[in-house]
């Protein structure tokens, strides 16, 4: 263990500099705004400086059972995002319009987060929606690792990537877990502001799966994830299509062995949001067990399907402590 720390502090140190000068013509997500984040300018994601949007962290329970095993998942959610999906459960912190105020946090002070997450017991550090502040969050695990962080640290990210930047945490993140959201271009223009995302995903995906493989390291003791990739996919309504082209991609070009966590919680968001049709109504049972059916022919055996009742289960709420408390 010891041994596996030294490692990944050394690998820390070569890489934040890297990622931190990056912000000074950002490119860490593929729509490559090249605005000088560290002279305070802001491109899509409309954040700058060298503070961190921390819109809340708690030990979660509800992420895959190899994540949250007992104890809970140590997450961080940050606010903003570098993608803009209408349908975001999310919503209340990932839009970019708003402002995260007394969200910000000091790099030491992410640090710190982390080493309480690890004090309560949790068995990993979850970095939710972490893109649009990498370099941040790499300081950080720095800082955090010379502290005495030792738990495997979760990159849990919507897709969009640029893959130049994801080999970059070769030897930093232990586990990848990203959303593969579409194949299809349209859908992604529409849904998401971003026409490139099956492009820029695959080459994303295509790095993380040559760092993790296509098997996860289990911890004997707590049955919870070491190393690994696992692959999230939200069917979306009138998606059917969409997600039988993701898990058909993700077959033929990766492996049917990864882990693969299919999703039926899509829920409308409420509010001046709402979104147009077929949006605008919960998923069919139908076309997630179309869906479920071509997952199973295609060979994935590892991995999760959901209860059609978890649109109502999954549904975040910001204003409190922890968001997925009752």
């Amino acid at each position: 263990m010891e041994m596996m720390i030294s490692t990944k502090q050394k690998r820390v140190s070569e890489i934040a500099p890297v990622l931190w000068q990056r912000l000074e013509s950002c490119d860490l997500c593929p729509r490559k705004c090249g605005v000088n984040r560290l002279a305070g300018e802001k491109g899509f994601c409309a954040l700058s400086g060298d503070w961190v949007p921390v819109s809340s962290f708690c030990a979660h329970r509800g992420e895959e059972p190899v994540l949250s095993g007992r104890a809970g998942s140590g997450t961080i959610f940050f606010s903003h995002c570098n993608l803009g999906c209408l349908f975001c459960q999310n919503h209340q912190i990932s839009d970019n319009s708003l402002d995260p105020g007394p969200s910000m946090v000091r790099i030491d002070e992410l640090a710190r987060i982390m080493i309480v997450l690890q004090a309560m017991g949790c068995h990993n550090i979850n970095f939710v929606t972490p893109t649009h502040v990498l370099p941040h969050i790499v300081a950080a695990i720095k800082i955090a690792l010379d502290q005495g962080l030792v738990l495997p640290l979760v990159y849990n990210c919507g897709g969009y990537e640029n893959a130049e930047v994801i080999r970059l945490l070769d030897g930093v993140m232990d586990i990848y877990l990203p959303d593969f959201k579409y194949m299809d271009g349209a859908l992604a223009r529409t849904y998401s502001a971003a026409p490139d995302y099956p492009a820029a995903a695959a080459a994303a995906f295509k790095e993380m799966y040559r760092q993790a493989g296509s098997g996860l390291d289990i911890d004997p003791a707590t049955q919870t994830a070491r190393h690994g990739m696992i692959i999230r996919h939200l069917v979306l309504p009138g998606g059917v299509k969409n997600s039988v082209d993701v898990l058909t991609w993700i077959a033929d070009n990766l492996s049917p062995k990864l882990h693969l966590s299919l999703m039926s919680q899509y829920h409308p968001p409420a509010g001046p949001r709402r979104p147009e049709p077929p949006l605008d109504r919960p998923l069919f049972p139908e076309e997630y067990g179309a869906v479920s059916a071509r997952a199973e022919s295609l060979g994935f055996e590892n991995g999760w399907f959901q209860e059609m009742e978890s649109h109502d289960v999954y549904r975040p709420d910001f204003k409190k402590a922890h968001p997925f408390e009752e």
